[in-house]
Parts: C-alpha cells; sequence; structure tokens
C-alpha cells in the first residue's frame, strides 16, 4: 500500500485511533480521486490523513478537526513541506465555514460517528459543500451487527459505560437507512475495509495510552463485534 512508505509517522504523536491514513488508502486504492482537486478533510485529528491527500494526490486540503487546533496542526504542516497545500481549520462539523459547491471531494476517516447520528446531518451539513458529480469518502468504527437497542457488555465496558459514547457505533446497515438516499445523492458503495484489522494493530502498535487500553479489549475479543465500515456517496 501506498501508505507503507509514512511508517515513520504511525506513532503516538500523529495516530489517534486505528490508523486513518491506511484506511484513506484502501478507500482510494478502491476508488480514486484525481489530481489537484480542493478536498475537505473533516475530522482531519493530526493531519494523517491530510499529508496523504496532499502528497499521494497533489491536493488542495481543507482539514478541519474540532479537537486539534489549527496553530498546531499548521505548524505541523510547515515540517512536512505541505503548508502551501493544507489550510488547517479548528471548527465544529455543525458549523462548517465554506461557501456550498465548494469542494470537488469530502473525506471523512475515523470520525464520521462522532458527529454525524443526527438525522439528515448528510444532507443538511455535508451535501450542500459538495459540487454536483463530487463524492463524499466515509469510514469509521462500526459494528458487525446492529445491537438492536441492547446493550453489549463488553462493547459498553469498553466506552466505560458512557450510553452516549455506546450510540455512536452502528452497522453498514443502521448507517444506509439513516442516510436514507434520495434524489440528492446515491450510495456507490458500502463495505467493510479489508485493512481494518491492520490499521487497529498500526493503533495498537503506536505506544499510546489509549492504544493500549484498545489492545486489551480486542485481546478481550471486542472484534466479535466491531469492524471498521467505509462508504463511497456520490452527489447527484
Amino acid at each position: 500500500m501506498k501508505c507503507d512508505q509514512y511508517q515513520n509517522v504511525f506513532t503516538k504523536e500523529f495516530m489517534m485511533g486505528p490508523n486513518s491514513m491506511r484506511l484513506l488508502d484502501e478507500m482510494l486504492e478502491k476508488y480514486p480521486i484525481n489530481r489537484k482537486l480542493r478536498v475537505l478533510d473533516l475530522g482531519c485529528g493530526k493531519g494523517l490523513t491530510s499529508l496523504y491527500l496532499a502528497k499521494e494526490f497533489d491536493a488542495r486540503v481543507y482539514g478541519v478537526d474540532l479537537w486539534c487546533t489549527a496553530t498546531e496542526n499548521y505548524e505541523q504542516m510547515k515540517r512536512w513541506n505541505i503548508a502551501d497545500q493544507v489550510v488547517p481549520i479548528h471548527a465544529d462539523a455543525h458549523d462548517l465555514p465554506f461557501a456550498d459547491n465548494y469542494f470537488d471531494a469530502i473525506v471523512s476517516i475515523d470520525s464520521f460517528h462522532y458527529f454525524a447520528t443526527e438525522d439528515s446531518f448528510l444532507e443538511t451539513r455535508i451535501l450542500p459543500l459538495v459540487k454536483q458529480g463530487g463524492y463524499v469518502y466515509i469510514a469509521m468504527p462500526g459494528l458487525r451487527e446492529e445491537m438492536h437497542g441492547k446493550e453489549n457488555p463488553l462493547v459498553m465496558e469498553w466506552v466505560e459505560g458512557e450510553e452516549s459514547e455506546y450510540e455512536l457505533f452502528h452497522s453498514i446497515e443502521w448507517w444506509k437507512y439513516h442516510f436514507n438516499p434520495s434524489g440528492q445523492y446515491e450510495i456507490v458503495q458500502a463495505f467493510e475495509l479489508e485493512t481494518g484489522e491492520q490499521a487497529w494493530k498500526d493503533w495498537f502498535a503506536s505506544g499510546h495510552a489509549f492504544a493500549k487500553r484498545d489492545g486489551e479489549y480486542f485481546e478481550k475479543g471486542i472484534d466479535r463485534y466491531i469492524n471498521i465500515i467505509g462508504f463511497l456517496i456520490k452527489k447527484l
């Protein structure tokens, strides 16, 4: 995979969960984008996916995150020599400061589930920003099967008993129903990512304290219930 050349940044300094660059690499290997596009990297974290888009696709990237400051990410973009290609922005996904039809594509890797479970979020908050014929790439942790309102004890323990956190995780079928495609867009593909297992292993090997805890739950068998799911959505 192209992302393997970036092993030096698969560390606790830059990773915030399952390796987002590896997940994006699979998405764009399966469904490539053109070079030199204007791309919104929504929930970019500390910039791994923005780095990939800038280096591998020569994209003009707007990297938006709520948890990481624009200044910190800008300083890192300078160290990576991509500050002229990546614009870091500190913003909430519910209040994005962009014009309608501004982006050729939007990617959201390991973040969409944190802010998009409310009804019509995709239609009202995301799709207006994409040009007609543009694509939205989404990859995020999900469930192999929907729980149908029942609590899974191991998953609940993993999220430390927080009901609000538990409700972030859903199956492919739940998300397909939640998206409810209309004449505005279509789901081109919905699938389980093949690199999900390795993306988690990259996270466990990063040395991050949270990664160590997640690894312990995988040893307990939580991977029987969770996976990484992906969606390719086209604006009509």
